[in-house]
């Protein structure tokens, strides 16, 4: 079997770092083409002295220097390149034969969206590329014959239990689509203690080690709906037939209900290895380093319906995909400014939901047209969002 050539965008976030450990304990299997990193200059300059990739991608000029210093110190002679075009070239880059699609964010759009035009095998961990651009993206995977496949857990998770891994919603006697979520660290917090949670509590996930804006999207279940909005897109899934539960134990990932009664589901320990294995390795099973899943260790598995007033983000993301149009874009740009406005102190936990119901009513949707208008829309909500912060700063 010949190598498979990788182009990382996020490689120094966590799923980045568990695409490389798996990645390591498969050396016959895989190469590095390229490995993106934004700012993260000296953990950058580790992965590349250990997988020698051709390019490594920061995000401006100054950091793009520090990292040439580092690797020059290091004798590793992987050229360094910055900046958004940069991202687009090393993932649509012929050599590539697959894109771990990792940047956090509405950033990870373009370079993922170039992937796809450029028909490669794309392996999604980027959220917001079906959040903010469903319909465009999965066009663009139809006209070039890309291939999509789900790393985040829920969605990895449908797609393993789907019918002959077709990864569309379309026949098979499928009912509906069931996501899992843990309901994060404040499931059963007092609802009156919500406003004064901090930012420290609030990235302290009970089972998944995950970056701090994801941890704040799983603390407030935005990314849940998030979630909800991507499998919308990627199993050409009705929005009434999508289904949210809180199961706490993180072991039941997702589930399908099927017209028989049957409801199918992928368990497994919560690890990031086990659906990035899994992709990275098809039409094989390949060894991930996750712990088995120890059942005599497990105590009960136990489900629940979400509650909206703990959870008004989750309420928020249902009403924007129903929606449609551009009302998801507006969502996840609000989203982000928010989260950051909260990380850094100058928002309360419970404002985040309110800066962003505060976009969704100012926002008439519509169908934007192409790529340029998705972004200008994103820095036109963003601009909203940080008014909004300024409105309610602590």
């Amino acid at each position: 079997m010949p190598q498979h050539t990788l182009t990382l965008l996020g490689s120094t976030g966590s799923i980045g770092l568990s695409t490389l450990d798996v990645i390591a304990r498969h050396p016959d299997k895989f190469r590095v083409f390229a490995l993106a990193g934004h700012t993260q200059t000296a953990k950058l300059a580790e992965q590349c002295a250990a997988f020698r990739p051709r390019y490594a991608v920061v995000a401006d000029a100054a950091r793009a220097d520090d990292l040439r210093a580092r690797l020059a110190a290091a004798g590793c002679d992987t050229e360094v390149l910055h900046g958004a075009q940069a991202l687009v070239d090393v993932a649509s880059a012929p050599e590539v034969d697959g894109v771990m699609a990792a940047i956090v964010g509405a950033a990870g759009l373009p370079p993922t969206l170039a992937a796809a035009r450029a028909g490669k095998t794309i392996y999604l961990a980027n959220k917001e590329t079906l959040v903010v651009s469903g319909s465009l993206f999965m066009q663009a995977a139809a006209q070039s014959g890309a291939r999509i496949l789900p790393v985040d857990s829920e969605h990895n998770a449908i797609y393993q239990v789907l019918p002959e891994h077709k990864g569309y919603l379309k026949d098979g006697g499928i009912e509906s689509i069931v996501l899992t979520a843990s309901g994060g660290p404040f499931l059963h917090t007092d609802l009156a203690a919500l406003p004064a949670i901090t930012p420290a509590q609030a990235v302290k996930h009970p089972n998944w080690s995950m970056g701090q804006k994801i941890s704040v999207d799983s603390a407030t279940m935005m990314n849940k709906g998030l979630e909800l909005i991507e499998a919308h897109w990627l199993f050409a899934c009705p929005p009434e037939r999508l289904e949210v539960v809180i199961h706490p134990q993180s072991v039941i990932h997702s589930m399908v209900r099927y017209a028989d009664g049957s409801v199918l589901a992928q368990m497994g320990t919560p690890d990031m290895r086990t659906p990035i294995a899994y992709c990275l390795g098809l039409p094989e099973r390949i060894e991930s380093g996750a712990a088995p899943l120890d059942f005599a260790a497990l105590s009960s598995l136990t489900f629940a319906r979400p509650d909206f007033q703990r959870f008004p983000c989750l309420k928020l993301a249902y009403e924007a995909m129903h929606s449609g149009g551009s009302a998801p874009c507006v969502l996840n740009a609000a989203n982000e400014v928010a989260v950051a406005a909260f990380l850094a102190g100058r928002i309360r936990f419970t404002d985040i939901a309110a800066v962003v119901a505060a976009c969704l009513e100012r926002h008439h949707s519509g169908q934007p047209d192409g790529i340029d208008a998705l972004l200008a829309l994103d820095a036109d909500i963003r601009a909203q969002a940080e008014a909004e912060v300024r409105r309610r700063a602590t």
